[in-house]
């Protein structure tokens, strides 16, 4: 009876060290992990030939079919849009603005979205498109 019972201790694994590895593994794919910004709305981008990748973006703000402002997924009041912006600036200053407007938007609203970014400062001013 008591080989068959030290002969089953013997047999147990120590998990430790490979449990220390899947949470380093864990920690280092959270740090390294890029995440997606997106507006909250369906939107059909205007076609362009001369599209260009924007690395560096801080803000996305879209602007749907019906003129509405999206920041974050949230609809926004045209009032709304500079503090918003004031506060997403300050997180993150290196980046620029990219605004999502659908094609059939207003242009009123996008020139709105664009003087606003020129009052905080935002230099880097871009509307995206699709390349065709």
């Amino acid at each position: 009876m008591r080989k068959l019972k030290a002969q089953t201790e013997e047999k147990v694994a120590d998990l430790t060290p490979m449990l220390d590895v899947v949470f380093i593994m864990l920690i280092f794919f959270i740090v390294t992990a890029t995440f997606i910004k997106e507006t909250g709305v369906e939107i059909n981008r205007p076609d362009t030939k001369t599209a260009e990748m924007k690395k560096t973006v801080s803000l996305l703000v879209g602007v749907g079919a019906d003129s509405g402002i999206w920041i974050d997924k949230k609809k926004v009041d045209i009032r709304n849009v500079r503090p918003i912006m004031e506060r997403l600036h300050a997180e993150n200053p290196k980046g620029g603005l990219v605004i999502q407007a659908d094609s059939l938007s207003k242009v009123e609203k996008v020139l709105a979205i664009m003087d606003s970014a020129r009052q905080i400062g935002i230099t880097q001013v871009a509307i995206a498109s699709e390349e065709i």
